[in-house]
C-alpha cells in the first residue's frame, strides 16, 4: 500500500509539473481549412524522413529502413547502392540532399548511423553519384565518433550551399559531455567543404584540440536547417536550426556567419545543457537557468514541445499570404505549423491540417509548392484552392 501510495504521489506532482508548462506567447491560432487542399503525391513509405527535389516533377526521399526512393511523375523507384546502415530506435537512413549543380554533376549528399564497431553507431554524411536510380562513386565525407549504444538524437539534418555543406549531429544522448566539448562530436553543426574537405575558415578550424568541422556547439537534436539572408550582407548569410528540446524547450536558434573578431567559444555557443527552457521528461530540473551570459538565447522556444521536424522558409507567388513564414513540421501534435516573425522574435503561430499525421520533413518544390511529408501517410502538396 505504501509503495502503491508514493507511486501515485510521484505521477501526480509529474503531471502538476507538465501542467505548469503553459504555452509560450504567442498562443497558436487555427488555419483556414477551406482555403487550402491536399493533393497526395506518393504513398507506402513509412517513415518519410528526408526528401529533395531533383527537378520540377522528381525528387529523392528517404525511408529510415534503409531505402532511398526516386520519385518521379508520381511513381516511385527504388535506388541501388545506397550505404549499410545501423537501424535502431530514431537512428537509420535519415536525411538527403541534392547539389546546386545536380543538373550538371547528379551528386547528392546522405545522412545515416552507421557502426564502425559492432556496439553502436554514430552519426555520418557521405556524397554519391546518382545516375539511373543508381549511386555510384560513395563517399564517407564525416563519421561522428565514437560508437554510442544510445539509439537517439543523431541529430542528421542536411543543408547544401553553393560552396558547402551543412549537417547535424544530436548530442546522442550524452549530454552532460558532448554538446559542451568541442573536442567531441555531437550536439553540434558542422561545416564542409562540397568534396568533404574542412574549410580554413570554419571558427574552431584554429582553436586548439578542437573538431574543425564545427560550425556552432551546445545543441541537443536539430532536425531543421535552412539557409536566410534576411538582412546580411551579400557573401553572409544565416543558418536557421531548430532543435528538439527536452520536455518544453523545442527551439529555434540562428547562427550567423563568424565575424572576424569573434570568440568561437562565446559566439558559437548555444547552451545545452547548461541554460534551457525545457525539464526532464520525469519533470524534474534540468538547469535553473534559461539564459545564460556566455551562450546564445534561443530566437523562439516552444512550451509545451512540438518535436519539431522538417523545417522550410516560403518565398513564392502560389502563397503569397505567407511570404517570409517559417514552415515546421509536428511530431507529436501531428500537424503543420506556420510561423510569422520580425527582428524581435516570433508574431504569429498558425495549426496548419491538424491531425493530419506526424509531419516528417517540409520542402518547397522548383515550381513554388509547399511539399510535406508524413509519416504512414505520404508525401502530399499543399495546393491553394
Amino acid at each position: 500500500m505504501k509503495k502503491t501510495y508514493l507511486l501515485l504521489t510521484l505521477f501526480l506532482l509529474n503531471t502538476s509539473v507538465a501542467c505548469s508548462q503553459k504555452e509560450n506567447y504567442p498562443p497558436i491560432e487555427d488555419f483556414n481549412k477551406d482555403s487550402f487542399s491536399l493533393e497526395k503525391i506518393i504513398d507506402d513509405i513509412e517513415i518519410p524522413w528526408g526528401l529533395s527535389f531533383t527537378g520540377i516533377d522528381s525528387f529523392l526521399v528517404t525511408d529510415k529502413k534503409g531505402i532511398l526512393y526516386h520519385v518521379s511523375e508520381g511513381k516511385k523507384s527504388i535506388v541501388e547502392g545506397t550505404p549499410d546502415i545501423t537501424l535502431s530506435r530514431q537512428g537509420g537512413l535519415l536525411d538527403v540532399a541534392v547539389d546546386l549543380n545536380f543538373d550538371n554533376n547528379n551528386k547528392i549528399f546522405l545522412t545515416a548511423s552507421i557502426t564502425s564497431s559492432d556496439t553502436g553507431s554514430n552519426t555520418a554524411l557521405y556524397s554519391a553519384i546518382l545516375s539511373n536510380n543508381k549511386l555510384s562513386d560513395l563517399r564517407l565525407l564525416y563519421k561522428a565518433s565514437p560508437d554510442s549504444t544510445e539509439e537517439r538524437h543523431f541529430g542528421g539534418s542536411i543543408l547544401v550551399t553553393q560552396e558547402f555543406v551543412f549537417f547535424t549531429i544530436g548530442d546522442r544522448g550524452n549530454r552532460d559531455v558532448n554538446p559542451q566539448s568541442v573536442s567531441l562530436d555531437g550536439g553540434k553543426v558542422y561545416r564542409l567543404n562540397l568534396d568533404g574537405s574542412i574549410p580554413d575558415s570554419n571558427p574552431f578550424y584554429n582553436v586548439d584540440s578542437s573538431k574543425k568541422a564545427i560550425w556552432s556547439y551546445g545543441h541537443r537534436n536539430p532536425q531543421g536547417i535552412i539557409k536566410v539572408t534576411r538582412n546580411v550582407g551579400v557573401n553572409d548569410y544565416e543558418i536557421w536550426i531548430h532543435e528538439h528540446g527536452p520536455r518544453g524547450g523545442d527551439e529555434i536558434n540562428i547562427i550567423k556567419y563568424p565575424k572576424k573578431d569573434e570568440d568561437p567559444l562565446k559566439d558559437r555557443n548555444y547552451g545545452w545543457p547548461k541554460a534551457t527552457y525545457g525539464i526532464n521528461y520525469s519533470g524534474s530540473e534540468i538547469t535553473k537557468n534559461k539564459k545564460l551570459e556566455g551562450v546564445i538565447d534561443p530566437f523562439y522556444y516552444w512550451i509545451p514541445s512540438i518535436a519539431p521536424s522538417g523545417m522550410a522558409i516560403v518565398n513564392s507567388d502560389k502563397y503569397p499570404n505567407w511570404n517570409e513564414s517559417l514552415l515546421v513540421g509536428s511530431l507529436s501534435f501531428r500537424y503543420l505549423e506556420r510561423l510569422e516573425f520580425d527582428e524581435n522574435g516570433i508574431t504569429k503561430r498558425e495549426k496548419l491540417f491538424p491531425r493530419i499525421g506526424r509531419v516528417r520533413d517540409v520542402n518547397i518544390s522548383p515550381d513554388g509548392f509547399v511539399i510535406i511529408s508524413v509519416e504512414g501517410e505520404g508525401i502530399f502538396k499543399v495546393v491553394p484552392n
